[in-house]
């Protein structure tokens, strides 16, 4: 299913009615979304302690996930998938995420039409060392 060499929480099949398109008569209704998420993560604390406090909790994702879709109404997938990455990435501790948003009602002749997004966690840069002969 995934080809990773980490942990991957996900979730498949995601369903949200949201606002989304270009169209004035798309900014008039909702449409369904359908939302797959990996996100990558060292799940080793959760599979011993068996407490989903040492977990990422794929429930309140899909809920966050659900809300941010609801409240962003964009215009375009492609800034709704990055924004919901950026989201998810800032809130929870993952390293990578790969998203992808289909909109199976877009295109009659076409089972789903989407995009699909591939995020890092930025990592945190050291301090600069300072050597004895910066102080001159």
């Amino acid at each position: 299913m995934f080809h990773t060499e980490s942990d991957v929480v996900f979730v498949k099949g995601l369903t949200v009615e949201a606002v989304i398109g270009v169209y004035a008569w798309e900014r008039a209704i909702t449409q369904p979304l359908l939302i797959d998420i990996a996100l990558e993560t060292d799940i080793s604390r959760a599979a011993i302690s068996d407490d989903v406090n040492d977990a990422l909790n794929y429930k309140a994702v899909c809920d966050d996930v659900s809300a941010w879709c609801q409240a962003i109404k964009a215009q375009l997938l492609e800034h709704l998938a990055g924004q919901i990455a950026d989201k998810l990435l800032a809130k929870y501790s993952c390293h990578k995420i790969t998203l992808s948003i289909a909109k199976p009602t877009a295109i009659k002749q076409a089972d789903a039409v989407g995009v699909q997004i591939t995020r890092y966690a930025t990592a945190i840069e050291d301090k600069p060392v300072v050597s004895k002969d910066d102080d001159a």
